[in-house]
């Protein structure tokens, strides 16, 4: 506790968050002041639109999308305040800013079309280009702008890193405005967008206008990006289209799902940032509401319940641990069968005295003693294996077991030989892999094959040791 007390007061005394006052942390978490619910509201609403809007792209392999387009709008911001005042508009008038950053940002658009419908180029280049030609085009007209000495061009820098702390109503009416309409399209579209998002050959075969849904789904990504500026940034609005639908995504493979949790990460991410920045001023909110969109970012890739990193590690060791079993099971039978006569008869007969030695069993397989051991001793402890110096032998229950899945492991091999054209030598390594995946119609398909070597519900013989042509001619 003393460390953290120490802690605390070094950033209180340099500067970084005000000293613990109780009563401003309630001021800004019930939102009391005015401008502190207005931000608020208005990074919450972006936050949810971009999470949603964010999900269409990252799934239509569209991430950098918003990232360009984004950087697309600044010519059109330095452009609106030059011409401004030769059509009587103040140049800092905000919708003549955004108005220029919409037509900017639609040129850009246009442009990533342009070179990836008309030339060889793949769509990373062609938003490589558009965003770093208009990028460098924005920042010479904003010097331009600077050096006009009635220019007065101070401020426009917010566009670039966003200044969240100076919205105001109007600001937020636009981002409301801008918000719902693309909400509304989106969900009038929605059908016609998810097609386009997972199949869009297959949704261009069924007459639906691919080029034009996807102008839809720019127009969307350009209009909330260039409400975005004043709140965060054009460097940092990509976050917003980005993280909260990768986070959304590690959580469920349902595009329903992923845009309601994308939204909602995205605005809880809006809202929070924006309350630490009003607890600490010296932090930018822009800054603020993206390392905050991180945490959910980093929390749902370590433990989002589909795509986690620590949900993929604990599948893996359990697949590895359901292989281990299969494999000691059935290299414990194959060995039966070249020592003692077909175990089939009755499982209690047939394990009296059957014991096979470890190391056998070990040189069958390409494992490790202490693995080989360690599934062993599993085996033992779920009553289908009996152990005595350094030897194992099959119970009852583990012979029934063993049996099934050598059977099933040997239709696979047939399988692999009759219909897959796969040499036998190979055979046995290619049905490791897919041996749960053959469904009931071919396994009875299967079986009627065998019927003449064996009776169905007993293990056939290894597929290595029969001639299948010959067996197979006189099925």
């Amino acid at each position: 506790m003393t460390i953290i007390g120490n802690a605390l007061n070094a950033i209180t005394a340099r500067g970084l968050v005000a000293s613990i006052d109780y009563s401003e942390w309630t001021r800004v978490l019930l939102l009391e002041d005015y401008n502190t619910r207005l931000v608020v509201f208005a990074t919450t609403l972006l936050g949810l639109s971009a999470g949603v809007i964010g999900s269409f792209t990252l799934l239509r392999k569209r991430a950098l999308l918003g990232d360009a387009l984004s950087h697309a709008t600044l010519p059109g911001i330095g452009l609106a305040f030059l011409m401004a005042p030769t059509f009587g508009f103040e140049g800092k008038s905000l919708p003549v800013l955004l108005s220029g950053a919409a037509i900017s940002g639609s040129v850009g658009m246009l442009a990533i079309l342009v070179i990836r419908n008309l030339t060889k180029l793949k769509e990373d280049a062609a938003l490589g280009i558009v965003l770093s030609v208009f990028f460098g085009g924005g920042l010479v007209l904003l010097g331009l702008a600077q050096q006009m000495p009635e220019g007065h061009a101070a401020g426009l820098e917010s566009f670039i890193y966003g200044k969240t702390a100076s919205i105001v109503a109007q600001d937020a009416r636009w981002i409301f405005g801008a918000g719902t309409i693309s909400l509304a399209v989106l969900v009038l579209l929605y059908k016609e967008l998810k097609l386009l998002c997972f199949d869009d050959g297959f949704a261009s075969s069924l007459g639906y206008p691919t080029v034009w849904l996807d102008f839809v789904l720019m127009a969307v990504v350009v209009l909330v990006t260039i409400v975005g500026l004043q709140a965060v940034g054009l460097v940092l609005m990509i976050a917003l289209l980005v993280i909260p639908a990768a986070s959304a995504r590690f959580w469920t493979r349902s595009l329903y799902q992923m845009t309601m949790l994308a939204g909602s990460i995205g605005a809880i991410s809006g809202m929070l940032g924006s309350m630490i920045s009003g607890l600490a001023p010296r932090l930018p909110s822009g800054a603020m509401i993206v390392l905050t969109s991180a945490v959910f970012f980093l929390s749902s890739m370590l433990f989002g319940r589909q795509r986690g990193v620590v949900i993929q590690a604990i599948r893996r060791w359990t697949t590895r641990r359901r292989i281990d079993r299969r494999h000691v099971l059935r290299g414990i039978y194959e060995l039966l069968e070249t020592q003692t006569t077909r175990p089939e008869v009755s499982p209690v007969e047939a394990t009296a005295g059957n014991w096979v030695g470890l190391n056998a069993l070990q040189e069958s397989r390409t494992w490790s003693n202490r693995r080989m051991l360690a599934e062993v001793n599993r085996l033992r402890e779920q009553g289908l294996l009996r152990t005595r110096d350094h030897e194992a032998a099959l119970t009852a229950t583990g012979l029934l077991e063993a049996r099934r899945l050598t059977r099933e492991h040997r239709l696979w091999e047939l399988y692999l030989i009759t219909h897959a054209d796969v040499a036998a030598e190979r055979v046995d390594r290619d049905a490791e892999r897919i041996e749960d995946c053959l469904e009931p119609v071919m396994i009875e398909e299967l079986e009627s094959l065998l019927e003449k070597a064996v009776a169905v519900g007993r293990v056939p013989i290894s597929p290595h040791e029969i001639d299948m042509s010959t067996r197979l001619a006189e099925g």
